[in-house]
């Protein structure tokens, strides 16, 4: 994990095709600190590597972005408004490649949206 104590793992399972995680950001990190002290926001590069990191629980493997064709940051993700991150991924897991489909929601909005292959 990049973050020690970032989030914890509720819940995964499996719906309509895609892998439900629901996690729990921890409020009180220190990253917060310094993004930003008066009002918390989730760094976009975070929401990208916990599905990275995700992706390697589910999969057992060592995974390394290697091509990300599309992502959007749609809404900020303040873990004092909602501390729950929903992670609805669609993988095919190839013998070289993950190919990733994802989407990140948090407060009922989705915050990110992610296209990426990982090696």
């Amino acid at each position: 994990m990049l973050l020690q104590d970032f989030y914890s793992v509720l819940k995964t399972f499996q719906e309509d095709g895609k892998t439900i995680t629901h996690l729990r950001i921890n409020k009180n990190h220190e990253l917060y600190n310094g993004h930003f002290p008066s009002r918390p926001v989730t760094p976009g590069v975070i929401l990208m590597h916990m599905f990275r990191e995700e992706m390697e629980r589910l999969t057992g493997k060592r995974l390394k972005l290697s091509k990300a064709s599309n992502v959007k940051f749609m809404a900020v993700v303040d873990p004092n408004i909602d501390d729950v991150l929903v992670l609805e991924s669609e993988m095919e897991d190839n013998k070289e490649t993950v190919e990733l489909r994802g989407m990140a929601k948090n407060n009922g909005n989705i915050s990110l949206k992610i296209n990426a292959s990982f090696k």
